[in-house]
């Protein structure tokens, strides 16, 4: 169930990503990941006032630190990608998504088997490899250095919302998730705000940001439930292979080449998927 579950939200993460990158060509990032949040966090709130859930107060400051820790990933992500930085944000952010919530759950004392083990090991230079982009920088890319922080900025992000979802248990219901995706929304407008970018949805393209935000928030509804039936360590790897999802999309659909390093990352990332679930 863990491993169906963790698929089922990096196929979702990846469509959310895909989708996203198709808008935001035709509006500013900033805007299309705002309405990403708000039309999630929306959509899922009317769900979960219609269920049931109680909501302690260890359960929102949780949600708390998991919004922010979305809404920072988010924006730095789309601020490393803005810059053309993408083949050192992408696999940088992967990365770290990975690994905050798997230190997380070993201090927790999580203890995967060894074909687990050596499939989260796999898991690890898959997601670099698939994320990587090894062609020249554009022109206009910005400095390695700073593609650099934004993707180990948008790592810790992601991996501070894996890990404080999987500390909601399941009597608090969707409402945590529903507020994460919301307070998402007021971190990525603070952080547009600071850097000096326009968040504001003018163009219409940045509605196509709520499509993003169904698939994102049905990504995370999926993660957190996998949390909940298997290891925290195993649900945040096998998630955080989106990456493969969102190459796949784009070789079918924007006719985009795979290259060499690429095609080895996604053996790898059918190798990791395999020898977790076997284990």
């Amino acid at each position: 169930m863990t491993v169906a579950l963790a698929l089922l939200a990096a196929v979702s993460y990846g469509l959310a990503d895909f989708s996203g990158g198709i808008f935001s060509r035709r509006a500013s990032a900033w805007s299309v990941a705002l309405m990403a949040q708000i039309g999630g966090g929306l959509l899922v709130l009317v769900i979960a006032l219609l269920g049931d859930g109680t909501l302690t107060g260890s359960d929102l400051a949780w949600t708390l630190l998991a919004g922010i820790g979305n809404g920072v990933g988010t924006a730095f992500l789309y601020r490393g990608l803005s810059s053309g930085r993408m083949g050192v944000v992408s696999p940088v952010s992967g990365v770290g998504a990975v690994l905050v919530p798997v230190a997380v759950g070993l201090l927790t004392g999580e203890r995967p088997g060894l074909v687990v083990s050596i499939g989260v090991l796999a898991a690890l230079p898959a997601i670099w490899l698939v994320a990587r982009e090894p062609t020249t920088a554009p022109p206009h890319a910005g400095p390695v250095g700073s593609g650099l922080v934004d993707g180990v900025l948008a790592g810790l992000g992601f991996g501070t919302l894996f890990a404080a979802l999987a500390q909601i248990p399941e009597e608090a219901g969707l409402l945590p998730l529903a507020l994460n995706q919301l307070v998402a929304g007021v971190a990525i407008v603070i952080v547009a705000v600071a850097v000096g970018q326009p968040w504001l949805p003018r163009e219409p393209a940045a509605l196509g940001g709520i499509v993003c935000g169904v698939l994102g928030a049905l990504a995370t509804g999926a993660f957190l439930v996998a949390t909940r039936h298997g290891l925290l360590s195993v649900a945040a790897v096998i998630t955080s292979l989106y990456p493969a999802v969102t190459v796949l999309l784009a070789v079918a659909f924007l006719r985009e080449h795979i290259h060499r390093s690429q095609a080895v990352g996604l053996a790898l990332c059918a190798c990791a998927v395999a020898l977790v679930a076997a284990g």
